[in-house]
């Protein structure tokens, strides 16, 4: 009998001749199980191809073994100079500024969208970065089975606590284990397990505070009486029990009750550099200069008239960072998660994390700050920090995989501001500040070694 040994029939003849009866064993013919198909990411390269929200219109590219191109060009150049088509949409994008949250808020869902989806601007209201807040009520409700940013990032997290859980078991077993083997543990000794450890600290801080309540003679409220509480303690014990405040009729039309809230620097860049945004304050709009005083005004708190006429105020130093950063192409969020002033993306939070936390730093090298000792005194009190405000600083950026910079902003005199404030040229104004940029890594050991 001819029998070939190459490709399958070679495997397959040498499991039949094992067995002798021509039959599979139940484990090899056992089919594999069928995987659930993961859902398909949104494509973040389309949703966010335009990173301003304007209307852009390019020249043809030039082909140089194809002479129609040449004329494609031209075409286009003269039509446009003759009829220049508009960047911007036949109505602006509208918000109303709030002196209670010192920010600008836009409640049009398509504004909303546009301003997220080209350029990341601002943030919402009861989300985290993006607002989606509707699609995770949607989804709680059961109208939509999308995935949400929110519910990735927590899956994610609680992927890697269980994965920390599992090592410190292991590693627990092993410690266990090797005191045994040298005789140093007892037959009858126990080391707890650090679920145990966690819950045991939980449980005593509990009743320390909860004495500590009662000694007061504070009235402890009950547990359901508690917000949110009656939701957790069903969710914990039984997750077939629908919580009390999900409505049953998951038809009815859920409203969007959250609006983007944009910073002060976002809300004028859009406003003066792009001309994209329209604010207004009492169903009235606001010119640029007006916006400029009023969030100079509103820039510290409590709010004041003097923060406007100084040139190092808060809302100018931080604008013309912000305005700076912009002009290069990157991507400006607050970087108050990591107590910096600001975070730099690439492309956007969608696509990578920030590469870079900047820290702005007033310079006052302007000889107008050294002349007068009062103004010198004046102007170096706050700005001056100590090697460990640095340190602290640094090993942060470090920790979470950013490089620092440190922006020095010179801060023109007061006169040159004066007059231009007068003039309402607010280009006049941040042509007088100069930015330089200090990129400062941490030098670890193990790293930098030579």
């Amino acid at each position: 009998m001819n029998s070939k040994v190459d490709g399958v029939d070679g495997v397959v003849l040498a499991v039949t001749s094992g067995h002798g009866n021509g039959k599979l064993p139940e484990n090899v013919a056992a089919k594999p199980q069928e995987r659930t198909p993961r859902p398909k990411r949104p494509n973040y390269a389309q949703i966010h191809s335009r990173p301003l929200p304007l209307e852009i219109y390019p020249v043809p590219s030039f082909i140089p073994h194809n002479p129609l191109s040449i004329a494609r060009i031209v075409l286009t150049a003269v039509s446009q100079y003759f009829w220049p088509p508009s960047s911007h949409l036949p109505n602006l994008y509208k918000g109303y500024f709030s002196p209670d949250t010192q920010a600008v808020h836009i409640t049009d869902p398509k504004t909303i969208r546009a301003l997220w989806e080209q350029g990341f601007y601002g943030k919402g209201t009861l989300s985290r970065s993006e607002p989606r807040w509707l699609d995770q009520e949607k989804r709680r409700r059961g109208l939509i089975a999308l995935e949400t940013s929110e519910e990735v990032t927590r899956q994610r997290r609680e992927t890697r606590r269980q994965f920390k859980l599992e090592r410190a078991r292991k590693e627990r077993e092993t410690i266990e284990q090797q005191l045994k083997d040298e005789g140093k543990m007892p037959g009858g000794a126990y080391i707890p397990d650090i679920r145990e450890e966690s819950a045991l600290i939980q449980t005593v801080e509990a009743s320390i505070a909860t004495d500590i309540l009662l000694d007061a003679g504070v009235a402890l409220p009950s547990p359901t009486s508690l917000p949110g509480t009656h939701i957790a303690t069903t969710a914990t014990q039984d997750d077939s029990i629908v919580p009390e405040n999900v409505d049953e009729d998951i038809d009815e039309e859920v409203e969007d009750q959250e609006h983007l809230q944009l910073t002060c620097e976002e809300a004028f860049f859009l406003v003066y550099a792009l001309g994209a945004l329209e604010v207004s304050e009492k169903d009235s709009p606001m010119s640029s200069s007006k916006l400029l005083k009023l969030f100079a005004e509103h820039s510290t708190f409590p709010s004041g008239e003097s923060q406007y006429l100084q040139p190092d105020g808060a809302f100018l130093l931080r604008y013309v960072v912000y305005h700076h950063f912009r002009s290069l192409g990157w991507v400006v969020r607050p970087g108050v998660k990591f107590a910096v002033d600001y975070l730099l993306y690439n492309r956007g939070p969608v696509f990578s994390h920030a590469e870079f936390a900047v820290i702005i730093i007033p310079s006052y090298s302007h000889s107008y700050w050294t002349e007068n000792p009062d103004q010198k005194a004046a102007s170096q009190q706050g700005v001056e920090r100590d090697w460990w405000w640095l340190h602290r600083v640094n090993r942060v950026q470090t920790q979470v995989h950013k490089s620092l910079v440190l922006v020095y902003v010179d801060i023109p005199p007061p006169t040159q501001t004066d007059v231009a404030i007068e003039q309402t040229d607010i280009g006049k104004i941040l042509t007088q500040y100069k930015v330089r940029e200090f990129v400062l890594r941490r030098w670890i050991p193990n790293r930098n070694r030579d």
